[in-house]
């Protein structure tokens, strides 16, 4: 028998969760996986709960809920120095990392691959960033247009619209949004421009609008794609970086592009940042440094 904690959201994405929730429980409890069940009642619950599952017992955590919850998850795990792996059961708006990775939508379905791979030792392991030596991020830290869409989003809306409401308020971003005076240093060279985004990625997905390819991301090799999008001075330009997103191709002027272990930037003190879709308040510089194979995401291999 192995012991799970399973951390749950109840009012992630469409209250996915509430619904499948024994049915969760079933799946876990035929594979010989017994989870104790925790319902995170206010923000970074899920943290205080993680950062003592190891020296309670636990054989791993299992969180269901958004990527925000995945991110309290990892960032409790990460604080107190667990190894436990993490089984990531997707149960909101969006879900980039998850989309990324391929994890089934289906919650019962994700819970019996978690327990499966548990039950036989099968993980990948995953890069993570730490923002400013304090806080943790999963996939992404970022900035500007359709940075702030998953909290300003109300939760009401997302439940509601689901992925819909990220990319309607995004589009309402994008058109009203300050572009931010940023200085950027990474492998010894300097970045400087007016930028409408800026993104420190470790995804395949970015707010389900941008995909980056799998040719040239590696979400386990210690470096991060950092994705800089410069101001449009004209329509021109503006329909370059529509363009651009579209097709998933950001060799284009309008973008730096770059590939690096750590980054630091030079921004407005105060400005808030998204870390995997929860609002951050960034400092004056702001410094991000990958966390090299710091997660063990139980994940079962698929049959060729």
């Amino acid at each position: 028998m192995k012991k799970a904690l399973l951390i749950v959201n109840p009012v992630s994405g469409k209250l996915k969760a509430r619904s499948a929730i024994f049915r969760v429980i079933e799946k876990l409890n035929e594979r010989d996986v017994i989870p104790t069940v925790v319902m995170t009642k206010y923000r970074g619950h899920a943290a205080a709960l993680s950062r003592t599952a190891e020296q309670e017992g636990y054989d791993c955590v299992i969180c269901c809920g958004g990527d925000g919850t995945l991110n309290e998850t990892i960032e409790g795990l990460a604080d107190a120095g667990s190894s436990l792996p993490i089984g990531y059961i997707t149960a909101g708006t969006t879900n980039d990392f998850a989309s990324g990775l391929g994890l089934p939508l289906d919650l019962p379905t994700a819970a019996a691959d978690i327990a499966d791979a548990l039950n036989s030792g099968e993980y990948i392991e995953t890069d993570i960033g730490r923002f400013n030596d304090k806080r943790i991020f999963n996939y992404i830290a970022s900035f500007g247009a359709f940075s702030s869409s998953s909290y300003n989003a109300p939760q009401a809306a997302k439940n509601v619209l689901g992925h819909l409401a990220y990319v309607l308020q995004g589009g309402v971003d994008f058109f009203s949004i300050k572009p931010v005076h940023a200085i950027v240093n990474a492998n010894g060279r300097r970045y400087e421009n007016d930028y409408v985004f800026g993104g420190v990625c470790n995804t395949f997905s970015v707010g389900g609008i941008v995909k980056l390819s799998r040719d040239n991301v590696d979400i386990s090799d210690g470096k991060f794609e950092i994705i800089l999008v410069k101001n449009p001075r004209d329509i021109v330009e503006f329909n370059k970086i529509v363009n651009a997103v579209m097709t998933s191709n950001l060799n284009d002027s309008m973008f730096d592009c770059i590939k690096a272990s750590n980054v630091t930037f030079e921004v407005p003190a105060g400005m808030s940042w998204s870390l995997d879709g929860e609002e951050v308040k960034g400092g004056n510089p702001v410094t991000v440094t990958n966390m090299k194979r710091a997660v063990r995401l139980l994940v079962k291999k698929q049959n060729e």
